[in-house]
């Protein structure tokens, strides 16, 4: 496994020129690339990239497809369409990639510019404890908005991964 750096998702503009560098490199040294992503925001550019090096990635449109299932996720969208969605890396990171780097750490008057549309967050627990639950009642807090919680596990994820890399159990 070799990540690319997660802020990638703030500016998914820049997502499939950086994994088009790393499999790239990563092709001298192993048999096979798989990529660990969905299109995350890419809006196609990644599935270009993949076709065009010939390799394949996670299916759906962004990571929240594969812990909620990607029917469940547009039942939450379409129950209440001003919903955030939140993992339990971006609980865990919201302080730094949310807040710092859109500035709201420095002006939180931009809250409103950000956030003015939104309804919820939801959080797609896959590992949840309490401290987790601490995180992302904080995330939401930080923004504004009342936390719903979504228990999704890893499952959808690992099945995923199990069938990009082929390791799927009989």
């Amino acid at each position: 496994m070799h990540p690319l750096p997660p802020l990638l998702h703030n500016h998914p503009e820049r997502i499939a020129d950086e994994v088009r560098t790393t499999a790239e490199r990563l092709r001298a040294s192993y048999e096979r690339v798989v990529i660990g992503y969905a299109d995350c925001g890419t809006y196609g550019a990644l599935d270009a990239v993949c076709a065009d090096l010939g390799i394949e990635r996670l299916p759906g449109l962004h990571c929240y497809d594969l812990y909620a299932g990607s029917e469940r996720l547009e039942r939450i969208f379409d129950e209440q369409p001003g919903t955030y969605v939140l993992t339990d890396f971006l609980a865990r990171s919201f302080a730094r990639t949310v807040l710092q780097e859109l500035g709201l750490d420095r002006y939180p008057e931009l809250r409103d510019t950000y956030f003015g549309h939104y309804t919820r967050v939801v959080w797609l627990a896959q590992q949840p404890d309490d401290e987790l639950r601490g995180l992302a009642e904080q995330a939401a807090a930080s923004i504004g908005l009342p936390l719903t919680v979504v228990e999704t596990g890893d499952v959808g994820l690992d099945r995923a991964l199990a069938d990009l890399v082929g390791e799927r159990a009989g």
